[in-house]
């Protein structure tokens, strides 16, 4: 009978140290599992070309289900002149009026061209650029996106609090999420008075429809917990 106990061992080891699968949370054909910010259906996303993508009617676009610890993945594109973000820990209530004042968000801009809803070209901050802690942390290194009209691959992990991102493989920001020293950062950029500062254990992830003008398509979408 002693002999039976290491193998056995060895396998529950292994059933434990199995990794965690990956979801997808966009087909390429519906949108299940997701409606708009606010609202109990999808309003103004639709599929094109196997890509989600916004037509500027409906606002941001969110998960029906909320999440804590995470890896994200997806690809985006983004034309010229347009802005867009993917949005976590994200608090669907009717009293905060957008998705990124609840969470924070991974930045997805023309870097070199945004122009804003006035058609005025802007000069962006670091802290604007493409997988930047949107007005936190700005990506380093910078340069790791491809031209306007190519797709990207982004990247997001949460782990413990701890959060990482990605663009196109390379890891462009870091930080711990409701440590003194986010908090510190918080207290220093737009957020600083909104629900954003109070760091919370969960939340839905967004999809960004900046204003109607600008437009942004995303495909490959998928998460698996930690």
């Amino acid at each position: 009978m002693k002999k039976l106990l290491i193998p056995c061992l060895l396998l529950s080891t292994m059933a434990l140290a199995k990794p965690p699968k990956w979801t997808s949370l966009f087909d390429g054909k519906s949108i299940k599992g997701w409606h708009s910010y606010h609202k109990d259906g999808v309003v103004g996303w639709y599929v094109e070309d196997g890509a989600i993508t916004p037509d500027g009617t409906g606002g941001d676009l969110v998960t029906d289900k909320e999440y804590e610890n995470f890896e994200l993945e997806f690809e985006f594109k983004i034309p010229k002149g347009s802005n867009s973000g993917v949005v976590y820990k994200v608090i669907d209530s009717p009293d905060i009026k957008s998705t990124y004042l609840s969470g924070p968000e991974y930045q997805v801009i023309d870097d070199n061209g945004y122009i804003d809803p006035s058609g005025k070209l802007v000069d962006l901050k670091e802290v604007q650029l493409t997988g930047a802690n949107y007005d936190m942390q700005p990506p380093s290194p910078k340069g790791t996106t491809k031209p306007v009209g190519e797709w990207n691959k982004g990247r997001i992990v949460v782990n413990k609090n701890h959060v990482e991102h990605f663009v196109n493989g390379k890891k462009v920001v870091e930080y711990d999420y409701g440590s003194d020293a986010w908090k510190a950062m918080v207290a220093k950029s737009k957020f600083a008075n909104a629900p954003y500062a109070q760091a919370h254990a969960k939340g839905k992830i967004a999809l960004q429809n900046h204003s109607p003008r600008e437009r942004v398509w995303y495909k490959n979408i998928q998460i698996r917990e930690l």
